[in-house]
């Protein structure tokens, strides 16, 4: 399994706020089945099968143009082990341990 922390920003629009838009990228994470996301106020945590997630970054990163947006910087971070299953939560267990 793969995570990967999204980030999908629109550029240009008419103001500083963009929620709106964030919330439309969110939303095509909320009909993929089989992918788990926790929200967070710099982006977006995405669990799942690699080309899955990337699949859908690329929804996500298509379905914020609209209402006048030209431009959309998406930035992906993907951390994916291959010697043992990973999850945020063990991730985070381990470090809660070290602390």
């Amino acid at each position: 399994m793969a995570i990967a922390e999204v980030s999908v920003v629109p550029l240009g629009t008419k103001t500083p706020s963009v929620s709106q838009y964030v919330a439309r990228a969110v939303k095509v994470l909320e009909q993929e089945k089989g992918i788990r996301f926790e929200m967070t106020a710099m982006g977006t945590i995405i669990e799942g099968d690699l080309d899955r997630i990337l699949t859908v970054v690329k929804k996500m990163h298509e379905k914020t143009f609209g209402e006048g947006v030209a431009r959309v910087l998406t930035t992906v971070k993907i951390d994916e082990r291959r010697d043992k299953d990973q999850d945020t939560k063990t991730k985070l267990d381990s470090l809660k341990k070290k602390l």
